[in-house]
């Protein structure tokens, strides 16, 4: 058949014309437009999804890679993994380095490399903390789920272990001073489950994740060991704004969590409220205040009326 060529109209041209000159305006670029001028690299998402991923197999051999692993030649393959990680993993802080000082009077890009350097050994050494943390994730969320057959089923199939281990790397990177990168790991853990675990929130051992569609951790939260939250479950902020109607930043303003709580699907938990041990928090739950250890907060017993979410 022949090809049918469609000719643009002199209103297309102009169309064309007028956009292209008003969208190069730098005056409208405020944060939108990086300026890459001096050839410094950005911030990849798909070298940090391979980052997640090898980590995640670093963990758990032969559970995220489409490659036979055996027990006489493991060491080789978790060296291999490693410094395939390690390698992009420096190229990527280095990255978010540049992005967040470029613009700062002392910044240098060969200090910026060092630093990329200490952080990256940094995280090296505490993969085996990583595999210890998310084995007792795995172990949690099969002790508590009677339909999980096996832990290989949990590791291969949850959604809570990719949402946790996403969460596990990015809060490291968080602690050791990475811009932008801890956030987009979380987000890229958030897009496959859609469970929102801010990079900045603090969660103790074994904690476990049940279903999990809809979970919100806010980045103040801090959460004890041995808690176990269903689908759906919002631990959030009340909404404070100053008198410029922007939100107030810098102060903490998420919930904090005991050890050994349990809070059902649904459950809403906002402000800095504290939950004490052994609580359990029916579904459907508003909560803007404190809740005693080993209390089972029902919704009849919720008398606060509820907040402004934010």
């Amino acid at each position: 058949m022949p090809q049918v060529i469609m000719r643009k109209s002199q209103d297309l041209y102009d169309a064309i014309s007028e956009s292209m000159t008003q969208l190069a305006n730098g005056e409208t670029f405020e944060c939108v437009c990086c300026d890459s001028a001096d050839e410094l690299p950005m911030p990849s998402s798909d070298r940090l999804k391979d980052i997640v991923r090898l980590c995640r197999e670093i963990s758990f051999p032969g559970f995220f890679a489409d490659k036979p692993v055996h027990q006489s030649s493991l060491s080789y393959y978790q060296g291999v993994c490693i410094e395939e990680m390690a390698h992009k993993m420096r190229r990527e802080v280095y990255a978010g380095l540049c992005l967040k000082n470029q613009r700062e009077k002392e910044f240098s890009t060969e200090a910026a490399k060092n630093q990329a350097d200490a952080i990256t050994a940094s995280f090296v050494r505490w993969l085996p903390t990583l595999r210890r943390l998310l084995v007792g994730d795995v172990n949690a969320i099969f002790s508590g789920d009677p339909a999980a057959h096996d832990r290989e089923e949990v590791i291969l199939a949850y959604p809570a272990v990719r949402a946790i281990s996403g969460y596990r790397i990015a809060h490291k990177l968080y602690t050791l001073g990475v811009p932008f990168i801890p956030r987009v790991i979380t987000e890229i853990a958030h897009g496959e489950t859609g469970i929102d675990i801010n990079p900045q929130a603090e969660i103790g051992e074994r904690f476990a994740i049940d279903h999990g569609t809809g979970i919100v951790i806010g980045a103040t939260c801090i959460i004890g060991n041995d808690v176990k939250i269903y689908q759906g479950v919002t631990l959030g902020a009340v909404s404070h704004l100053d008198a410029d109607k922007d939100a107030v930043r810098n102060e903490p303003r998420h919930p904090i969590i005991g050890n050994n709580v349990l809070i059902y699907s649904q459950a809403t938990l906002l402000g800095r409220i504290h939950i004490g041990d052994n609580a359990v928090i029916d579904g459907n739950v508003w909560l803007t205040t404190d809740v005693p250890s080993g209390v089972h907060v029902t919704q009849q017993s919720t008398q606060k009326a509820p907040a402004q979410a934010g």
